[in-house]
């Protein structure tokens, strides 16, 4: 049975955006056109991001899922990835906490999609 395989995130500027996620996760993207690049995220599954509807994206609109980078040793690596993109300047949306499924917080990329990092379930 087929599974999903790409994840596609409304940016307004592709090219900037995809700096801006080349720089947080330090990856290069797999493909690249001016609208739509893709990130190659390991077993057949890519995140990418498309900016060919601009006129429908609405910084004020309310965001409804994320982007997760869940990772592996417990609450002090978390706490660590927090330090090092904030030391990149990315806007946090909520700060470390400990969540009902572990430590995690959330920031956003310059459209306001959220990107959360949490504990390796």
């Amino acid at each position: 049975m087929p599974t999903p395989n790409m994840f596609i995130v409304y940016v307004a500027d592709a090219p900037a955006s995809a700096r801006f996620y080349s720089d947080l996760f330090d990856m290069a993207p797999k493909f690249e056109s001016p609208r739509f690049i893709t990130f190659e995220l390991g077993g057949g599954v890519d995140l990418a991001l498309w900016s060919g509807h601009p006129d429908q994206l609405e910084q004020a609109a309310a965001r409804t899922s994320e982007v997760c980078l869940n990772l592996s040793g417990g609450p002090a690596v978390i706490d660590e990835q927090f330090e090092r993109w904030l030391g990149r300047g990315v806007k946090v949306v909520q700060e470390p906490h400990d969540a009902v499924f572990g430590r995690t917080f959330v920031v956003e990329d310059p459209d306001g999609n959220l990107i959360r990092v949490a504990p390796v379930d």
